[in-house]
């Protein structure tokens, strides 16, 4: 029996990755990867059952490594703001440090193979984040809100920075770099919207 190589996998997980984000699922093949990859194709079929299986496990390597990184250093039980802010900082590193795997996630979202990285991406992370979350509401550091809401006043600012950041501007080609000052000053507006 073959031994795994870790980083073939790695690599191939790499340029998978890089692939997906650059062509799109319907662009992606075993046969393109392997050339990629500088690997003959039945390499990639000792470590992935099929095209689909492939997908799938690059997808939650990815989601493994996002959630990892977004939960580094936090606990439930922080007061709202404390926590609210250890997210952001999180996520902002995550976001930047790795762009690539971001877009291949956003790419992930709109594909039906999203439900299958989903069921394990969000299992771990719903039970911390919906504790933090009642902790912050039964504290009255946080107003009760349907989830949809919260989510959209807790989080989409910051993506928005992060995204005029990775763009290199915002509105009117008005140059933008992501600074922990913009970072702050919007987390203190939100946390403002979220306060009882």
């Amino acid at each position: 029996m073959r031994t795994r190589d870790e980083n073939k996998i790695c690599l191939l997980h790499q340029k998978a990755i890089e692939m997906i984000v650059q062509e799109g699922l319907d662009g992606f093949g075993v046969n393109k990867l392997a050339k990629a990859a500088g690997v003959s194709p039945a390499t990639i079929y000792i470590y992935f059952k099929d095209r689909e299986d492939l997908i799938v496990q690059v997808s939650l390597h990815v989601s493994d490594r996002m959630l990892k990184e977004s939960l580094e250093g936090f606990d439930p039980e922080m007061s709202f703001e404390e926590g609210l802010r250890k997210q952001w900082q999180n996520r902002a590193r995550y976001f930047l440090k790795n762009p690539m795997d971001v877009e291949f996630v956003e790419k992930m979202r709109y594909s039906h193979l999203y439900d299958k990285m989903a069921v394990h991406l969000y299992t771990t992370f719903k039970e911390v984040m919906s504790k933090f979350y009642q902790n912050a509401v039964a504290r009255k550091q946080l107003i009760p809100l349907p989830f949809e809401v919260y989510w959209a006043v807790a989080f989409a600012p910051l993506y928005q920075l992060i995204k005029f950041h990775t763009q290199e501007k915002s509105f009117g080609h008005k140059k933008y770099t992501f600074t922990e000052d913009t970072m702050e000053q919007t987390l203190q507006l939100v946390l403002k919207a979220l306060r009882p």
